[in-house]
C-alpha cells in the first residue's frame, strides 16, 4: 500500500462518524420548512401551574411573574408557582408581592434546578388543582398565547410539550446575536424536523409543559445539570414523545459578557458530556434493538457534538485532504476529499436553515463572520473543562442588568 492510499484510507474512516453526524443534521435542515398550521385553540377548560424555578433571582422575578400573569387565559385556570430555591435575597418577597404563588426551599444538600421541579411538581399534584404543569425560567418572558397552544396540544393527546425558547436579548452584543442564530438551528431548525418525522422535538429546559398524568407515571427524579435532556430521554423510553409548541414563545436574557458566557456554557458542555456516558450508547443499542426510530432520535440528540467540533473536526478532515492531494497526488484521495466536502455542504445547509429561522437578516449574516472566534472559545473552554473542577449543580449566572452601569 503507497503512503498516499495509506493516508487517504486513514482520512476516509475518521471522517464517516463526521459523515454521520453532518449528514443528520443537514437531514434535519432540509426538514425543518414550516410546519402545517398549528392545532386551533380549544375552549379554554383544562387548568395550568406555571412553576419558575428561581435561585436568588430577585432583580428580575417580578418582571418575569409579571408577564406569566399577563397571559390571555383565564385567571382562574392557572397559577404562577415559584420555588424560591436556597434563596439568600428577597426572590420570595418579591415573587409573592408581584402575585405569586411562592414554595420557599432550603436543602443544602440537594440542590439544583431538578430538585426544584421535584419539589414544584409534587406539590402541584398533591394540590389537585392542575392538568398540567409547564416551565418557565427566572429571566423569561412568555407569549401570550402560551397556554392556549399547550391546551390545544394536551386536547389532542399531547403529554409533554416544548415551546420555541429563544432570546430576549439579542442585540446586546455580537455574541447574544450569535446565540440567537445558535438557538435557531439548536431548538428551531432540529425541533421543527422531529416533529415533521414525528419523533419526540427533546426538552430544552426553558417552555416545558407536562401533563399531570405524565407527571404521575413518570416522576420528575432528573437531577443533573442538563435535567431537562434526562427526562425528556426518560419519558421517550415510556413511550411519550415530546410535541413541539412553535407557535408560542419564551424568551430567556442570554449574558454578552465573556465571564459569565464562559460560566454558563462550561456546565452545559460538562452536563452534556456526563449525559453521553451514562445515557448515550446505552440509549443508541436499545434503539437499534427494538428498531425504535423516537430512541434513535433521542440518542442521536445526545451523540451529536456541540457544533463547534463538529465544523473543527469537518474543516480539519477538508483541509488534510486538500494537502494530501496536493502533497500526493492520487485517485485514492478523492474519497476522503469527497466525503469532506459533503460534511461541509451539509454543515452549510444547517447553518442556513438556523439563520433563516433566527430571522436575523442582513445583520445575522454578518454576525456569523465572527462565527469562527466564537468557535475556537468554545473548543478552549471545552478544552480547559476538562481539566477543571466539577460544576455545581446550581449556579446562577449573572444577568444583564447586573452587569450594566
Amino acid at each position: 500500500m503507497t503512503p498516499a492510499l495509506a493516508a487517504a484510507v486513514v482520512l476516509a474512516l475518521l471522517g464517516l462518524p463526521v459523515l454521520l453526524v453532518c449528514g443528520y443534521l443537514g437531514a434535519l435542515a432540509l426538514l425543518s420548512r414550516p410546519l402545517p398550521a398549528p392545532p386551533p385553540p380549544s375552549p379554554a377548560t383544562l387548568r395550568f401551574d406555571i412553576v419558575v424555578p428561581a435561585h436568588d433571582e430577585s432583580l428580575g422575578i417580578a418582571a418575569t411573574v409579571t408577564s406569566l400573569l399577563a397571559i390571555d387565559y383565564p385567571a382562574d385556570l392557572r397559577r404562577v408557582v415559584v420555588v424560591a430555591d436556597n434563596c439568600s435575597d428577597d426572590t420570595a418577597a418579591k415573587a409573592r408581592a408581584a402575585g405569586a404563588t411562592v414554595l420557599e426551599r432550603t436543602d443544602t444538600e440537594r440542590r439544583g434546578k431538578g430538585f426544584a421541579l421535584f419539589h414544584a411538581f409534587e406539590w402541584s399534584l398533591a394540590q389537585g388543582f392542575a392538568d398540567a404543569c409547564c416551565v418557565v425560567d427566572a429571566d423569561t418572558l412568555a407569549s401570550k398565547n402560551l397556554l392556549s397552544a399547550y391546551a390545544a396540544r394536551l386536547a389532542k393527546g399531547a403529554n409533554a410539550m416544548q415551546a420555541h425558547y429563544g432570546v430576549a436579548n439579542p442585540n446586546a452584543s455580537w455574541r447574544t446575536r450569535l446565540m440567537r442564530i445558535a438557538l435557531a438551528m439548536f431548538h428551531q431548525v432540529r425541533s421543527t424536523a422531529r416533529e415533521r418525522l414525528g419523533v419526540s422535538c427533546g426538552l430544552r429546559g426553558n417552555g416545558m409543559c407536562f401533563s399531570s398524568a405524565l407527571l404521575r407515571e413518570v416522576p420528575h427524579d432528573a437531577f443533573s445539570i442538563v435535567e431537562d435532556v434526562e427526562y425528556g430521554i426518560r419519558i421517550g423510553q415510556r413511550g411519550h414523545r415530546v410535541w413541539w409548541v412553535g407557535e408560542a414563545d419564551v424568551l430567556g436574557e442570554m449574558v454578552s459578557g465573556e465571564a459569565a458566557s464562559r460560566s454558563q456554557r462550561s456546565r452545559w458542555e460538562h452536563g452534556r458530556a456526563e449525559l453521553v456516558k451514562q445515557h448515550g450508547w446505552p440509549l443508541l443499542s436499545k434503539a437499534l434493538k427494538t428498531r425504535n426510530g423516537m430512541l434513535l432520535d433521542l440518542a442521536m440528540d445526545v451523540l451529536v457534538p456541540p457544533l463547534s467540533r463538529v465544523v473543527l473536526a469537518a474543516g480539519a478532515g477538508l483541509i488534510a485532504s486538500w494537502a494530501l492531494a496536493l502533497l500526493w497526488p492520487s485517485p485514492a484521495v478523492v474519497a476522503p476529499l469527497s466525503l469532506f466536502t459533503a460534511c461541509a455542504m451539509a454543515l452549510f445547509l444547517y447553518v442556513t436553515a438556523g439563520w433563516l429561522h433566527s430571522r436575523t437578516g442582513l445583520r445575522g449574516l454578518m454576525d456569523l463572520a465572527f462565527a469562527p472566534a466564537y468557535v475556537a472559545w468554545k473548543v478552549a473552554l471545552g478544552l480547559r473543562g476538562k481539566a477543571g473542577q466539577k460544576p455545581s449543580a446550581w449556579v446562577r449566572t449573572t444577568r444583564e442588568n447586573e452587569t450594566r452601569p
